[in-house]
């Protein structure tokens, strides 16, 4: 089959063997794939010496085969998940997944757009629900949180799920007219440019703290600002490690809980709550379906093949993208 992968710290266009469907695995033929920062790291990481490795941690496509052990989809079904890094990426015709971190893809989504969707739904689901244990049932409504890089990916699936199940007040960042106006456009009470003072932006709007925030940005240049902002016994979530160590003196004042959000945790560990992932993913489905959220595609770059994937890795590097880049078809 066809595949993409990071062959002497380049993405080349590559054949290799068709996978067999084992234990809980579905076997999924790609139809669509999206392209996150996780994918720009991992391929900035190889050695130049490593075996051919296949990236790509958002996909949807066609289950068909299934592993002896599975029970939750048949072959024929369509489905969308992000994948566990520690096995090859879906960056490829064919892609073996545990069916416990598989959604069913949102019907009234082609599959362009539904692989916008699960990586940065995960990411976003658990850091707002299980990291920082905001309520879905409206309890936490008109709690203020901020979202330092709202037009990214995981900003742009955030907003709708704090506006729409939780009732947050949203305050997001973004530096440019066109990220402003796509934010606003999911549902950002309030637009801050992260580039800025932004303790004085929520000053201006009469903004003296916020209960939450949700970093999706570089952790380090924000710290300062963020242990300014935030309210006494507020919670802080990042998505992104630190590049230096943090000073967390300026938190224990306010007694702030800090806590991290990687999406792959659950996978990479096999946690006994795995399955968490596919009941998170077939909710958003509903609500896609149901006209609650919208899928955060921001443009499509063409056929998923080495080439485009280099533009779409270089895109996301640039940092100048809003949404997210899906690549569709061989």
């Amino acid at each position: 089959m066809k595949a993409i992968a990071v062959t002497n710290t380049a993405l080349q266009d590559v054949e290799i063997a068709v996978p067999a469907a084992t234990g809980h695995d579905l076997l999924v033929k790609i139809e669509a794939i999206s392209v996150n920062p996780v994918d720009t790291k991992v391929r900035a990481g190889e050695a130049a010496d490593a075996a051919p490795r296949v990236l790509g941690w958002d996909a949807a496509g066609t289950v068909t085969a299934v592993g002896p052990d599975v029970t939750l989809f048949k072959v024929g079904d369509t489905v969308y998940y992000a994948g566990s890094i520690v096995r090859p990426g879906a960056n490829s015709e064919f892609h073996l997944v545990d069916e416990r971190i598989v959604g069913r893809k949102p019907a009234s989504l082609d599959f362009n757009h539904a692989a916008a969707l699960p990586l940065t739904s995960i990411t976003a689901w658990e850091a707002l629900f299980d990291r920082l244990a905001i309520r879905r049932d409206g309890a936490d409504a008109g709690k203020r949180v901020l979202v330092i890089g709202g037009a990214g990916g995981v900003g742009s699936i955030a907003i709708q799920l704090a506006k729409q199940l939780a009732g947050l007040t949203v305050i997001a960042t973004a530096s440019r007219p066109e990220s402003a106006k796509w934010v606003r456009e999911l549902g950002a009470d309030h637009v801050i440019d992260h580039n800025g003072d932004m303790a004085a932006q929520l000053l201006a709007l009469e903004i003296a703290d916020v209960d939450y925030v949700l970093c999706l940005s570089d952790t380090d240049p924000h710290f300062d600002a963020i242990a300014q902002v935030v309210a006494p016994q507020g919670k802080v979530v990042s998505i992104v490690h630190n590049a230096a160590p943090l000073d967390m003196d300026k938190l224990f004042a306010k007694s702030v809980t800090w806590v991290w959000e990687m999406m792959f945790t659950r996978s990479m560990f096999g946690t006994p709550d795995m399955i968490e992932q596919h009941k998170l993913l077939n909710e958003v489905a509903a609500l896609i379906d149901a006209g609650k959220l919208k899928t955060t595609l921001g443009e499509v770059y063409g056929k998923i093949s080495a080439a485009n994937l280099r533009r779409a890795h270089e895109a996301l590097e640039g940092r100048r993208t809003i949404g997210k880049i899906v690549l569709s078809g061989f």
